[in-house]
């Protein structure tokens, strides 16, 4: 596994990345890229031919390429791509490249396919039925990327792993300091056996259980925590504490306390404080509670005992 893996992915329809056009989707259509959950084997044959659980385009027979434009659900700094041909066998692109545009707006598609766009991943070779991935060395900031194919074929999940980097024009009044959209992110956590705990940021309400974080069962006397990263600076006033869809498998206990560091290398030694003290967790159930602390925090920990599930965090504060 890369480096760049763990990070986020920018593209993701998790995070309301879209698929704005692409010049060709015969057999399978574009929106399948950006999918979150991995692609499936499909053994149905349809009257295109093979249906797949990607983006498939038609054969070519005439010079050049096939693309796909994706906008990002939050700017970012990329760090690297997975071109994933997943269950594509004798169909994949032989070679793909990576392009990447900072626009501001919403652009269409035919202003898309105008822009500059600024090589990312150089043409490069590609195999078959594999997670295939690609560093990025550019730093700069990215509002969408432009997958290309040589010469066509067949791509089941396109990932664009980076740091968001959303517009501090919007980051005013009370906000949510620790969703991915506005910049929060997971450090580390003890324990993601059934799912990460960088799910309990990302936008909008859990749909069902695996659209959460699950720790496995502890088996000790001790109990799992989940440490995040805030957008920057604040003063937290509410948060939430969401066990939606956990049932049988919610914690007993919760607690959620902050610090204040100038670095996440730093927050062993940091002073932490009670912004929930432990408490009581009912399953199934969206937990609200007013923080009275008015010390700015820059981390906060999640705290379940001794293990358990969550659907969402939520850590509303202004920044300061």
């Amino acid at each position: 596994m890369s480096g760049f893996t763990h990070l986020p992915d920018l593209a993701s329809r998790d995070l309301s990345g879209s698929v704005c056009a692409a010049n060709d989707e015969f057999f399978a259509a574009r929106e399948n890229l950006i999918r979150p959950e991995p692609a499936s084997a499909v053994h149905t044959f349809g009257h295109k031919g093979k249906e797949y659980d990607g983006w498939e385009t038609r054969r070519r027979r005439e010079p050049g390429s096939d693309w796909a434009i994706v906008r990002l659900g939050v700017p970012g700094v990329l760090h690297g791509v997975v071109v994933d041909t997943a269950h594509f066998t004798g169909n994949y692109p032989p070679h793909v490249s990576v392009e990447g545009a900072a626009v501001a707006g919403y652009p269409s598609p035919d202003e898309l396919a105008a822009l500059a766009w600024e090589p990312l991943v150089p043409r490069s070779p590609a195999s078959g039925d594999t997670a295939n991935e690609y560093a990025v060395s550019d730093r700069r900031v990215w509002t969408h990327v432009r997958l290309t194919i040589h010469p066509d074929g067949g791509v089941a999940r396109f990932r664009v792993h980076g740091t968001p980097v959303p517009d501090p024009r919007f980051l005013v009044g009370t906000i949510d300091l620790a969703a991915l959209e506005n910049g929060g992110s997971l450090v580390s956590c003890s324990d993601a056996f059934y799912g990460s705990a960088g799910r309990l940021i990302l936008p909008g309400r859990a749909r069902n259980m695996g659209e959460g974080w699950e720790n496995a069962r502890r088996r000790d006397d001790g109990h799992d925590w989940a440490l995040f990263r805030l957008a920057g600076a604040g003063v937290v006033r509410h948060v939430e504490l969401d066990t939606s869809y956990f049932l049988g498998n919610a914690p007993g206990w919760v607690r959620l306390a902050g610090c204040s560091v100038s670095s996440s290398d730093d927050v062993e030694d940091a002073a932490w404080f009670d912004l929930v003290p432990r408490v009581r967790s009912q399953p199934d159930t969206r937990h609200r509670f007013l923080v009275p602390e008015d010390r700015p925090v820059t981390h906060v920990r999640l705290d379940v005992y001794p293990d358990g599930g969550m659907a969402r965090l939520r850590v509303w504060g202004e920044l300061s």
